[in-house]
């Protein structure tokens, strides 16, 4: 990365990138990668229909019991609009919803809504808080990036359970390359790293993790090889998805409630995108939704540019959900005002498996 800074011409995707690049014309390779990919996710209305209808008939014909297949609800845009699809597709799925103590009322009431309406049957994971606090407060002591991949690894954990429980082979999973390419790696990590969480929690933790739902990364690549884990179907890579459209959709079949931010259908994650990251990492993650939005050619990049140019919190708020969330911590402000100024550290200067990973990777070739 150059030392000078640098936006993209394209995008809003900038040097707060550390591993970002760009061509001669100063579009970067985020860009690039889109226009390598795009197309497969173009599709005409009756390829589109087609899609669904063979996924549809699939699921529908490998049903073993009561569901043919399992949801994670977050009350999100996304997971939101797969209920939606499954209800028009003739599926029976099992919703699951992870508690982790965070939940806003607007996922609450946004999980209610569409439930009740779908007729779905509805299973909420409601997760140890004493623990699900303890290791929160070691990640962020720790000074590492990623303090979300302790929900993402929980709610793997629990799906894969859940799958197990109830002989369920297909996930309908909200994940989509239209609305979510670009991510940074060094703004992320592996979330089945479960001796990057034990190595962490050993350093920073108070108490012994019990209840706490776990995967690790061996397990997670045996599940996928040997089909452990079930099938994972990407609904949304399968249409011509389009964010905007389908919050329109969401909000006229069931009154569903946008809630300002991708992600910020949690309390915690929306403090930790819009306050945690950007105070501590110089990260700003709406740079990564908004370029993609930009290719998706749902927002222009002036737009994105001004929304950027915007606080990513109105004082008022930061200042109340701030109290609220360290209080809920357990923090004073004194002392996490202090570990948000003391420098960051990678997941790798705890313990890691990404040795082991490296390695099967080179065996595999």
């Amino acid at each position: 990365m150059s030392n000078k800074y640098q936006v993209c011409t394209r995008c809003v995707m900038d040097t707060t990138d550390p591993d970002i690049h760009f061509d001669q014309q100063g579009v970067c390779n985020h860009c690039h990668y889109y226009d390598a990919n795009y197309r497969k996710y173009i599709f005409t209305p009756e390829q589109a229909e087609s899609n669904l209808n063979k996924w549809a008939a699939t699921i529908k014909s490998e049903a073993k019991g009561k569901y043919d297949s399992i949801i994670g609800m977050s009350g999100g845009v996304d997971s939101s609009y797969i209920c939606y699809l499954a209800k028009k597709m003739g599926l029976n799925p099992l919703c699951v919803h992870f508690d982790n103590g965070w939940n806003s009322k607007t996922a609450v009431s946004n999980i209610k809504k569409i439930v009740d309406s779908c007729g779905f049957d509805l299973e909420t994971y409601v997760i140890s808080w004493p623990e699900f606090k303890d290791l929160q407060r070691s990640y962020i002591k720790a000074g590492v990036i990623d303090i979300e991949m302790l929900t993402d690894h929980a709610i793997m954990a629990t799906m894969f359970k859940l799958r197990k429980e109830f002989k369920l082979k297909y996930i309908l999973s909200g994940t989509n390359f239209k609305t979510e390419h670009g991510m940074p790696e060094s703004w992320i990590w592996r979330k089945q790293d479960l001796k990057n969480i034990k190595s962490i929690h050993r350093l920073f933790g108070t108490r012994k993790l019990k209840e706490f739902p776990t995967m690790g990364s061996l397990k997670f690549l045996m599940s996928l090889k040997l089909g452990w884990g079930g099938t994972y179907v990407e609904l949304l890579n399968n249409i011509n998805y389009n964010k905007e459209a389908a919050m329109e959709t969401l909000k006229k079949e069931f009154g569903w409630e946008y809630y300002g931010g991708k992600h910020y259908e949690s309390v915690f994650t929306k403090f930790y995108q819009a306050y945690i990251l950007p105070t501590k990492f110089n990260v700003d993650k709406r740079k990564v939704h908004f370029s993609a939005l930009i290719h998706n050619h749902e927002i222009s990049r002036e737009e994105a540019l001004i929304e950027l140019s915007q606080p990513i919190y109105e004082p008022i708020a930061l200042i109340n959900e701030k109290d609220f969330v360290l209080k809920k911590l357990g923090f004073t402000e004194n002392e996490f005002d202090q570990l948000m100024k003391e420098a960051p550290k990678a997941h790798t200067y705890y313990g890691s498996d990404e040795k082991m990973i490296k390695f099967l990777k080179r065996i595999r070739g």
